[in-house]
């Protein structure tokens, strides 16, 4: 029984192993094959970007053909370095991550997954670009120029950032995250500036005010702070009646009445020609906060005085205020005269 079991286990292994030659035999014998095919044609598929679309098929075939110096259908397979061109389209800036395989028809099968702007950024010196969600700098297009929400006066040109550079830079990607998600603030905020403390002042497009934001700390709870006071507030007393409106502390909002906002500096105008969207840098003015308001006057009408049965007059109105007092009347006291009186003698009786 012990010989029995021992032949069968050895006749089991041979034909495993039968089997695994054939196999890589075969495998082998379909690349050989394959490999003398030629490419059928290609196909590119581009994804991500949103509505932005800064690269297109022209210039992914234009790195695939090397500029044109080599052509693509009926090419031999083998010649093709899939893995070489992924890494040189994920060069570009634009490109996030590229897929290149042959189908089983030997089509080129090209799938690229552009990278999507989150932000415009203007620096201190006046260099713009913008970034996506995980902070990485993109080169402005001449193709077209997205409609992002737009920070200016970042601190640094530098692409390596510090510390206080890279938590300002991860406050304008949640900022701006969130202002692309509600067609509200992408309309009503025009630019947000960044102060030489890092805290954000945004310019709004209807009303002249400063928005004081501070940090990105709880920025949801600030914008919906500022949602409520432009529906209680504003919407009665009008968007330029405040000067200054302060969101960062929680659980208010205030308010700062005074004169007029100084009118906005435009930013300059940089390589991007299709940059079109109007942008402005309004500097912080000192505000009055003198409280220069008139008291109400009442505006109902006086009744009119009649005279009563009794002879008696109504009695003026004193729920009526009015713009400024009467004026006191002048009286001037009468001297005292502190001469005896003359007394006149009684007559006599008799």
């Amino acid at each position: 029984m012990a010989k029995k079991g021992k032949a069968k286990k050895v006749l089991i292994f041979l034909l495993w192993l039968i089997i695994g030659v054939t196999v890589i035999v075969l495998s082998v014998k379909a690349m050989n094959q394959r490999s003398d095919d030629t490419c059928k044609g290609y196909d590119i598929e581009i994804a991500g970007g949103g509505d932005h679309w800064f690269i297109d098929k022209k210039d992914i075939l234009a790195v695939l053909s090397n500029d044109g110096a080599k052509v693509i259908r009926g090419r031999s397979l083998k010649s093709f370095d899939l893995r070489a061109l992924e890494n040189k389209l994920e060069t570009s800036p634009w490109v996030k991550d590229a897929n290149l395989f042959f189908d089983n028809n030997n089509v080129l099968r090209v799938s690229i997954t552009e990278s999507e702007p989150l932000a415009r950024i203007f620096t201190v010196t006046g260099n713009s670009f913008y970034i996506d969600s995980a902070g990485n700098r993109l080169p402005l297009s001449s193709k077209l120029s997205a409609r992002l929400p737009v920070f200016t006066a970042f601190p640094t040109d530098k692409a390596k950032l510090g510390t206080a550079d890279s938590a300002l830079m991860a406050d304008i990607r949640m900022m701006s995250a969130f202002m692309l998600k509600d067609p509200l603030w992408m309309a009503q905020i025009a630019q947000v500036d960044i102060t030489p403390d890092r805290k954000f002042e945004m310019i709004p497009t209807i009303g002249r005010h400063v928005i004081e934001f501070g940090n990105g700390t709880d920025y949801e709870k600030k914008f919906r702070r500022l949602l409520i006071f432009y529906k209680d507030v504003l919407s009665k007393t009008g968007m330029d009646t405040y000067s200054r409106i302060n969101v960062q502390f929680e659980r208010q909002v205030i308010g700062v009445r005074g004169g007029a906002a100084p009118p906005p500096k435009p930013l300059p105008v940089l390589a991007d020609s299709a940059f079109s969207r109007t942008t402005s840098t309004l500097s912080a003015a000192k505000v009055n906060t003198v409280n220069t308001e008139k008291p109400p006057i009442d505006s109902r009408p006086v009744p009119k005085r009649t005279n009563q049965p009794n002879g008696k007059k109504n009695p003026p109105s004193k729920s009526r205020s009015y713009e400024t007092p009467a004026k006191p009347l002048n009286v001037q006291a009468k001297p005292t005269d502190n001469r005896p009186k003359a007394v006149m003698p009684k007559p006599n009786s008799h």
